[in-house]
């Protein structure tokens, strides 16, 4: 019996004084000059902290303890096809904050949670809107 498999996906909130880092993507086909939070799709056999410090180091260039991690918001989403996403915040890291893949990304930058950029990828906006909001829970994209 084949059964119905949804995919999964991290995202990162990096915040500092009510500001969260943003990337501009660029050159990747998906959402390209619309900005996101660091974020990739679970490798499979990988717990979701474990993907989320990886992506933290392959976007970011940063080191992140798993102690420093907190699951913030889970969001049930519709697309093109059902996903599954799991938003995580960082509360400390080790490294500078640098641009690790200018072929994907053309801009990181401090936003303030208050005053995101209108081109934001909207599901993304609506994870962080939450977040500042403390609702962990989130449904996109049913309508």
């Amino acid at each position: 019996m084949n059964r119905f498999k949804l995919i999964a996906a991290v995202h990162l909130f990096l915040v500092r004084d009510n500001q969260v880092l943003l990337l501009r993507r660029f050159n990747t086909g998906y959402e390209d000059g619309n900005y996101s939070v660091p974020a990739g799709h679970l490798d499979g056999g990988e717990e979701v902290k474990s993907a989320a410090i990886r992506e933290a180091a392959e976007e970011c260039a940063i080191r992140i303890d798993p102690k420093d991690l907190e699951v913030v918001g889970v969001m049930h989403r519709y697309s093109h096809d059902e996903r599954i996403d799991f938003f995580l915040n960082a509360s400390r890291w080790d490294g500078k904050i640098t641009n690790a893949e200018p072929h994907k990304c053309d801009d990181l930058s401090w936003y303030s949670l208050d005053k995101l950029p209108d081109n934001i990828i909207p599901y993304v906006k609506y994870a962080l809107e939450n977040y500042h909001e403390g609702n962990w829970f989130m449904t996109y994209g049913w309508n």
